[in-house]
C-alpha cells in the first residue's frame, strides 16, 4: 500500500527535535520557526513534557468517556485560570477541525439557526461543517455543501450588522488572527462592534483560536487584545505540543444535556497528561510573556527590512509579505540557512516559532532572513 498523495513533501526527514531546533537523518541541525504549523509551544521533547507523558504511558493511555476521567477537570481547571474564563466550561476532542465542527454544532442547537457568517481567507479546518466556513472553493465538496454561508470582507461592520439584523444567522465564526489567509489580524474595534452586533441579534460569536491561541498572540487568546468575551471559543494547535488534542470552551449561556456532544478519543489520559504538561510548562518559563517580548522585538526589527511589502501579526504568529513570489526566498531559507519557515499563499513567509524562542535566536534568524533577500535582489 502506498500514501495518499496529498502533501507536497520537501526531500527532509526530520527524526529529532529540542527546543527551537530540529534535526535530519543525516544530523543536519535547523531553526524552527515554523513549530510544524504552530502546533510545538513548548518547545521540543521539552524535559518535563516528556516525562509526564512517559509516566502516563506507563499508567494508562486511554479509556472512555464513560468513566470518571480526573485529569479532565485538572485540565479544564488549569486551562480556565490560564486564559481567563474560569466560568466556561470545557468539551474535549482531537483536533482543531473537531472542535470548529462542534462549536457550529453547539451554537445551532442554541439558536435553531443554520446560517453562518464568515470570512473572506478564512480557513477552519477541512472536516464537513469546518470547510464549509473556509473561504476556499478548492476544498469543498458537493457533500459540504450543506447551509447557508456568507462571506464578508475583515474589519467592515456595517454589511455584517445588516445581516444580522435579518434575525436568521445562527453563529458567526472568525479567527483571533487569520493564519492560512495570510496573518491577517481583525481591528481592536472591529471585533469589539461585532461583539456588540451579536449580541444584539441573538447570534452566537465563535472564536477560532486553534492557531492564534495558547499564548502566540502575546495573550492567552489574540481576541483579548480587543478585551472581547465570545460564547464559544475554539483550541487545538499548541494545546498538547505535538499530541493530538482540542477544545472547545463554552460559555455559561448554553445548558449541557448528555449525549448533546461526544467524542471517542477526546480527553483521552494520555492526551489530558500532554496539555496539563504544556500549560504548567507555559506557567513556570513565562512563555506568553515571552512570546510577546520576541515577537515586539521581530516585529520591530523586521519592519526596518528594505524591500518588504508588509509586516503583519502579534506575538510570535508574523507574517512577512512581499511584492514578488517568495518560493525562491523560503527555499534559501531552508535549504541553504538551515531554517524552518512556513508560507501562506505566494507572497507571504508565515512565522509561528515555539512559544520559547530566544532572541538570541530571533537574531539569528533576522540576519540570515537579511543575507537571503540581499541575494535575491
Amino acid at each position: 500500500m502506498n500514501l495518499f498523495d496529498v502533501y507536497p513533501l520537501f526531500d527532509i526527514e526530520i527524526t529529532k527535535g529540542i527546543g527551537c531546533r530540529t534535526y535530519d537523518k543525516q544530523g543536519i541541525e535547523y531553526l524552527d520557526l515554523y513549530g510544524g504549523h504552530a502546533v510545538i509551544s513548548i518547545g521540543h521533547s521539552h524535559p518535563f513534557f516528556v516525562q509526564k507523558i512517559t509516566q502516563q504511558t506507563e499508567k494508562l493511555v486511554f479509556y472512555s468517556n464513560s468513566v470518571i476521567n480526573k485529569m479532565q477537570v485538572e485540565l479544564a481547571d488549569k486551562l480556565g485560570k490560564a486564559s481567563g474564563y474560569q466560568d466556561y466550561a470545557l468539551f474535549l476532542v482531537s483536533s482543531g477541525a473537531e472542535a470548529n465542527e462542534n462549536a457550529l454544532k453547539l451554537a445551532s442547537f442554541h439558536t435553531g439557526r443554520t446560517k453562518v457568517i464568515a470570512f473572506n481567507q478564512s480557513f477552519h479546518g477541512r472536516t464537513s461543517a469546518a470547510v464549509r466556513v473556509t473561504n476556499n472553493p478548492k476544498i469543498v465538496a458537493p457533500i459540504n455543501e450543506g447551509f447557508d454561508v456568507e462571506f464578508f470582507p475583515l474589519n467592515n461592520i456595517d454589511p455584517i450588522r445588516a445581516s444580522l439584523q435579518k434575525g436568521d444567522v445562527c453563529a458567526v465564526i472568525i479567527e483571533g488572527i487569520q493564519g492560512v489567509g495570510g496573518i491577517q489580524v481583525p481591528d481592536k474595534s472591529f471585533l469589539q462592534e461585532l461583539s456588540v452586533a451579536c449580541k444584539q441579534n441573538g447570534t452566537i460569536l465563535i472564536l477560532d483560536e486553534v492557531q492564534s491561541g495558547y499564548g502566540r498572540s502575546g495573550k492567552f487568546f489574540a481576541h483579548q487584545h480587543a478585551d472581547i468575551r465570545p460564547d464559544l471559543i475554539t483550541v487545538a494547535k499548541g494545546m498538547g505540543n505535538g499530541f493530538p488534542i482540542g477544545g472547545l470552551l463554552i460559555s455559561p449561556d448554553f445548558k449541557a444535556s448528555h449525549g448533546l456532544l461526544g467524542t471517542t478519543f477526546g480527553g483521552s489520559h494520555l492526551a489530558c497528561a500532554a496539555a496539563i504538561a504544556v500549560l504548567d510548562v507555559m506557567k513556570a518559563e513565562n512563555l506568553v510573556e515571552n512570546a510577546r517580548k520576541i515577537g515586539d522585538y521581530l516585529l520591530t526589527e523586521l519592519r526596518k527590512i528594505q524591500g518588504i511589502k508588509e509586516v503583519r501579526g502579534l506575538g510570535l504568529m508574523i507574517g512577512i509579505e512581499f511584492e514578488k513570489p517568495i518560493s525562491a526566498i523560503r527555499n534559501s531559507l531552508l535549504f541553504d540557512k538551515k531554517i524552518f519557515t512556513g508560507v501562506t499563499g505566494a507572497h507571504t513567509i508565515r512565522l509561528l516559532p515555539p512559544l520559547c524562542l530566544s532572541k538570541q535566536d530571533a537574531t539569528y534568524f533576522l540576519s540570515k532572513f537579511q543575507e537571503v533577500i540581499a541575494a535575491q535582489e
